[in-house]
């Protein structure tokens, strides 16, 4: 089979890992016990060597997916020649049903006529490089390695498995009405009957926590159906022993087919995660936020003075190594295949501004304790001393550092946000001394940031470049929204940046160190959409936010970037930082239609 589009994979996910299943039935990619374990299955990389689990009907077929309402359950649905109907549904159980144990669910039933089914088993320990040893059991198939890596799969008792060259093979006639269920199981040995994993029930429970979940939501605008797509798609991606929040659930997915721009982004960017937090919030969820504070302050303890790193693994490890897994072909054999990230050494200054106004979004509604306090205070002091650096900004070029203006803008927003933290609570003399601060930062950006000829801000000090990135400028309200700067760096951005598509735009279009060119940003589409309708232009950013987000059916999953020529989805998927962007520019637009109303 051909690689599937990413737009025709569904994500489910136990907040310690997910899985992405393909229309053709096939779980491509999972990593067990958690995101950033080693995978189990990676077809979604090299579809020969990768591992999958696919079940199917044994003939010809079309399939279309969806998700059960309100929830992160998987349906997908096949059509066979002659009327044939069959329905697949995929979970993780989640919450107190997770039972401690990472567990994946498949349910096949024949809607209509008899179907015969499928089913093909083929796990690959430690990203494909071992070939597992499979035993069949009286309930299923056990498989092993010489490491002591075990998983299972379990299905109807009277199935005939057939094992040969690391391949678990069965197939089944069900008649119209009938259901067979599917288990795996991980890091057990034991091999239970279907039946003992009280799969209906499980599967209702699930069905119920997400829907309790989702129905928490304190939106009520014209997108609803847009904006809990993406908050069930965030919640997939949190952490839930440390509350951390990965930036996708996937590595290596390319931003350019031509190869070279992929990245592991199975990890803890504390930007992102900013981003999230403003999602949540915004949507009135607090305990997603809480959870991930606590996170923070773990990490800051543990790095003391040290500058914060840009990103870390879930349980907070600093030491992420970058290598790549040349036996994987890639993609679509756009390789290479790479775990680690090496972006984790990059200087970053914005990460400051981005956490501190989240700490501040977070403290006017809550009391500020003791610990929470030397956290902000350790953050702003470090931005005072780290701020006339040059870094490699927001977007991780693999070049050297330069001024950049957004990261000169975050870091004016991490002093401002923190001065008004302290004046929230009362701490005068530090007030005082970030708020000087921000000034000077302040000054020195609209000095040599500012491009008076072309009436723009600029990337960075004393270059050309545009960068969608200074999208900030506004968004923070480093100048407000009325100033004619705003008005005029909005449209060379779009003018500059944008795409044959009126919705996408490019994050910058600048030589970044690396061959290849990438798809448009969905996050900067959705900034450039956001800004619009701050300035006024509010009917021309819902006309555009329509437009964008049927770019995401029929899943409404977003991934990192889109291709303006093929409307294909491109890089990492699902993407955090994309569904936290759409989430606050609907959030923007109907606060903004409710007052202009």
């Amino acid at each position: 089979m051909s690689y599937l589009p990413l737009s025709s994979y569904g994500v489910i996910g136990d907040l310690h890992t997910a899985a992405l299943v393909g229309s053709s039935g096939s779980v491509d990619w999972c990593c067990l016990p958690r995101f950033d374990s080693e995978s189990l299955f990676a077809a979604l990389l090299d579809q020969t060597r990768g591992g999958y689990w696919r079940i199917a009907p044994a003939a010809e077929f079309t399939s279309e997916q969806h998700y059960l309402t309100a929830s992160n359950v998987l349906e997908t649905v096949f059509r066979v020649p002659g009327g044939g109907v069959l329905h697949l549904t995929d979970f993780m159980p989640v919450g107190p049903t997770r039972e401690g144990r990472s567990r994946i669910f498949r349910r096949v039933r024949a809607v209509r006529g008899t179907v015969p089914v499928r089913v093909e088993w083929a796990p690959r320990f430690d990203y494909a490089t071992k070939l597992p040893k499979l035993t069949r059991r009286r309930y299923g198939v056990l498989a092993t390695d010489r490491d002591n890596d075990v998983t299972a799969v379990v299905g109807p008792a009277d199935l005939q498995w057939h094992c040969a060259g690391g391949v678990a093979t069965a197939e089944l006639p069900l008649r119209e009405g009938e259901t067979a269920w599917f288990i795996l199981t991980f890091d057990e040995d034991e091999l239970h009957p279907v039946e003992s994993h009280e799969p209906d029930a499980v599967m209702e429970r699930t069905i119920r926590w997400w829907d309790f979940w989702s129905s928490q939501i304190r939106y009520a605008g014209p997108f609803r159906r847009e904006v809990e797509r993406s908050a069930l798609a965030l919640k997939l991606c949190c952490y839930e022993p440390t509350g951390a929040i990965v930036a996708a659930p996937t590595t290596s997915l390319p931003e350019s087919y031509t190869g070279g721009r992929n990245w592991d982004y199975r990890y803890v960017w504390l930007r992102d995660s900013a981003y999230v937090l403003y999602a949540f919030e915004a949507l009135g969820f607090e305990e997603e936020t809480d959870s991930f504070l606590r996170f923070l302050k773990r990490v800051c303890r543990r790095e003391g003075d040290d500058p914060l790193q840009i990103m870390y693994a879930v349980d907070g490890e600093r030491d992420l190594p970058e290598r790549v897994l040349g036996h994987l072909e890639g993609y679509r054999g756009a390789g290479p295949v790479r775990i680690g990230n090496g972006a984790v050494n990059q200087f970053q200054l914005d990460v400051y501004g981005e956490v501190l106004a989240t700490l501040d979004q977070w403290s006017a509604r809550r009391s500020l304790s003791e610990g929470t306090w030397h956290v902000v205070q350790g953050l702003v002091d470090q931005t005072m001393s780290l701020w006339r650096r040059p870094d490699q900004s927001i977007w991780e070029p693999r070049t050297a550092p330069r001024h950049h203006v957004a990261s000169k803008v975050m870091a004016w927003v991490a002093l401002d946000r923190g001065a008004k933290i302290a004046e929230r609570y009362g701490r005068a003399e530090e007030a005082a001394r970030w708020r000087a601060e921000a000034e000077a930062v302040h000054a020195e950006v609209m000095d040599r940031g500012w491009d008076p000829v072309r009436g723009t801000f600029v990337q960075a000090y004393g270059e050309p470049h545009l960068d969608a990135a200074l999208l900030v400028v506004p968004k923070f309200r480093f100048l407000p929204r009325s100033d004619p700067r705003v008005r005029s760096t909005l449209a060379a951005i779009r003018r500059e940046l944008g795409t044959s598509c009126e919705e996408l735009i490019y994050r910058y279009r600048a030589a970044d160190g690396l061959a290849g060119e990438e798809g448009a940003f969905v996050t900067c589409s959705f900034w450039m959409i956001q800004n619009l309708a701050m300035v006024g232009e509010l009917d021309e950013a819902e006309r555009l936010f329509r437009n964008l987000v049927r770019r995401f059916e029929p899943l409404g999953l977003a991934a990192e970037e889109i291709d303006p020529a093929t409307g294909e989805q491109m890089g990492n998927y699902p993407q955090a930082l994309s569904h936290a962007a759409l989430i606050n520019t609907a959030v923007v637009i109907e606060r903004l239609r409710s007052k202009a109303d």
